[in-house]
């Protein structure tokens, strides 16, 4: 079933890549005391990803935290090491926008966000979203209708929600 406001988060724990290696972060870490942005994403270095959802969360990175924000987050199904070469690649992490891998996708499928064409490769891959989440609770979940469109998920609609 999918997750929608007023809904808590559902624990689970993702992968990001330190200066050592990989590192774990548990959701309730990330949420616990805080307002966050999460937004969801097909995969790294894919053509809407890379060309308008990232794109909007970096340019708008530093008003939506001056909004009331702590983090913001990207989480898709990839590995540690195309997370943060992408990162490094769309200036994600100069805009300070934590990556997280839900490397095996168990995450994404236990929010009800998950979809598979196999035509194209994608096998449990997430679907396109964006969330602010206060203390563990989603409080606004922006979910594309369209998976080659980034209209409804964008950083612009979370700064009009803020």
């Amino acid at each position: 079933m999918k997750i929608s406001i007023g809904d808590k988060l559902p624990d689970a724990t993702f992968q990001s890549m330190g200066p050592e290696g990989p590192v774990s972060h548990n959701i309730r870490d990330l949420t616990t005391g805080k307002k966050i942005v999460i937004f969801g994403l097909p995969g790294a270095y894919t053509n809407t990803c890379s060309t308008a959802h990232m794109p909007s969360f970096v340019r708008n990175a530093n008003e939506i935290r001056a909004n009331g924000i702590d983090a913001i987050y990207c989480l898709a199904v990839n590995d540690v090491h195309v997370m943060k070469s992408w990162a490094k690649e769309m200036g994600a992490d100069t805009a300070h926008i934590g990556m997280l891998s839900d490397v095996d996708g168990s995450y994404t499928k236990s929010i009800g966000f998950n979809f598979t064409v196999p035509a194209v490769g994608f096998f449990d891959r997430s679907q396109r979203y964006s969330m602010i989440v206060d203390n563990g609770v989603i409080t606004s979940l922006n979910e594309e209708i369209e998976r080659t469109s980034c209209d409804i998920s964008g950083g612009e609609t979370i700064l009009d929600q803020l």
